[in-house]
């Protein structure tokens, strides 16, 4: 089931991407209708654009509706930042100082260390 819903998403993904290569593939499958009824050559005894040209619009229109989209999201991508502007007052608060000695942790010299925490490199020969 999750192996299905990863590929379903990697399509739906990756499917902008492969725009052009569906447009390229519908008109693979439609050449010869194409060619037919919408060339603008159709009519010539000897065509050689067998559709093609049809094939460079529909890309073209493709494209420019990429860009579009992408012009769009730009657009839409850009925020507008509004400042709330509410008052914060600050009030001045009196320091209250101790008259403990906070000093003895230092007047004591230590009584032992460890030699667990820290051990230098060792090199082997």
């Amino acid at each position: 089931m999750k192996r299905l819903i990863i590929i379903v998403l990697s399509i739906l993904i990756l499917s902008p991407s492969f725009g052009s290569l569906f447009v390229y593939a519908s008109f693979k499958l439609n050449q010869k209708e194409i060619a037919k009824t919408i060339c603008v050559q159709r009519k010539l005894v000897f065509n050689s654009c067998n559709g093609r040209c049809e094939l460079q619009k529909s890309i073209k229109k493709y494209s420019d509706n990429q860009r579009k989209m992408q012009d769009s999201l730009k657009d839409k991508l850009e925020l507008v930042y509004v400042q709330s502007t509410t008052e914060i007052s600050f009030a001045i608060v009196a320091t209250i100082e101790s008259k403990e000695n906070t000093s003895a942790l230092f007047e004591k010299k230590p009584v032992g260390a460890s030699n667990l925490t820290f051990h230098p490199p060792l090199w082997f020969s």
